[in-house]
């Protein structure tokens, strides 16, 4: 019999992590992606308003495990997994067997039901979703400098960032700064410290998967830095160049979806239930019902902490997710019965 082959699905947190936690392992390891470069996702918004370059949050996966001869990566987009055959369908037609396989997809953006925002208020998930934000950003300043009415160039001054979880409110904090410190001195017509940067949050407060002394904390810092913050008004409708909450429309050059993402296609793949945002519900080991050797983590999958409550979707979950999968198909081989995953809280 050949080396147990593990296919890994997904080069974010989850599958690295998965990936180096069977370093010295007796398999064989394939890594999926429709990327060649694993991405620092949580600074993203730091690339989308010039304080990082690409090349500083993404990295080639080849490059990341160059000296593991057993680890191999294809650039492949998935469309399906056949469970009895054992294999990974790809776009172009390609079956990739696995023996233990392990699904680490993460999310996409997500708009409730409300598909037709998305080409008015873009998220932020990719490198190229940063960049273009990038552009879009300081496209912004740059048309305000040129136009002579007055309430247009309030509008193009005028950033709205819808949600405001880690994202919304990293995104609110860096484009106030963008607009009042770098590019401060750069423009002779306008003044960019008058920018308007409204965060919108249809909940009661800022951060609201953290300990509310944490919201609290964020919600004066924000608006300290000017940050006007909408609380408890949900957005009924996007538009483009408007947003409208409440009763309260607002004219927008710029619109930012940061409110919600969905689980990647991976419960179609595999025919199993999924909740309303399409995560997977593991067992206790984070394999998918009925098949004991497909593993899901991260933000494909919905899983309970120790204290009850699910365990959340950030990066440090989807590591301990992967390194979990990874140790449980090393204490397979050895014939080892390993313990169910519990997540630790930094």
């Amino acid at each position: 019999m050949g080396r147990h082959r593990v296919v890994i699905i997904g080069g974010g947190f989850g599958g690295l992590s998965a990936a180096q936690q069977l370093a010295g392992a007796d398999v064989e390891i394939t890594i999926i992606d429709r990327r060649n470069h694993h991405l620092f996702q949580p600074l993203l918004y730091q690339v989308a308003t010039t304080a990082l370059s690409p090349s500083e949050i993404a990295w080639p996966i080849r490059q990341l495990l160059r000296h593991r001869p057993e680890v191999r990566t294809l650039l492949g987009n998935v469309t399906g997994i056949d469970k009895a055959a054992q294999t990974v369908q790809l776009e172009d037609g390609a079956a990739i067997p696995y023996d233990s396989l392990i699904i680490a997809t993460g999310a996409q953006h997500g708009y409730f039901g409300h598909d037709d925002w998305e080409p008015f208020a873009p998220g932020l998930k990719t490198l190229e979703d940063a960049t273009a934000m990038r552009r879009q950003l300081l496209i912004a300043f740059e048309k305000a400098e040129r136009e002579t009415d007055a309430a247009r160039r309030r509008a193009l001054l005028t950033f709205v960032i819808i949600g405001a979880g880690p994202t919304g409110v990293e995104l609110a904090g860096a484009i106030i700064e963008l607009a009042r410190v770098t590019l401060r001195e750069d423009f002779r017509t306008i003044h960019p410290e008058e920018a308007r940067v409204l965060l919108i949050e249809g909940g009661p407060r800022v951060l609201p998967n953290f300990r509310e002394t944490l919201s609290a904390y964020a919600l004066k810092a924000l608006r300290k830095l000017g940050v006007e913050v909408s609380l408890g008004q949900p957005v009924t409708r996007v538009e483009a160049g408007a947003v409208t909450y409440g009763e309260t429309t607002v004219a927008a050059g710029t619109v930012i979806w940061a409110a919600g993402v969905l689980a990647s296609p991976a419960a179609g793949w595999l025919d199993v239930e999924a909740d309303r945002a399409g995560r997977i519900k593991v067992e206790p080991d984070l394999t998918v019902p009925g098949s004991p050797n497909i593993f899901a983590v991260g933000d494909t999958v919905t899983v309970t902490g120790p204290n009850g409550k699910p365990v959340p979707g950030v990066g440090d979950a989807a590591k301990q997710g992967g390194r979990h999968a990874a140790r449980v198909i090393m204490a397979r081989l050895r014939g080892e019965a390993p313990p169910p995953f519990r997540y630790s809280h930094a």
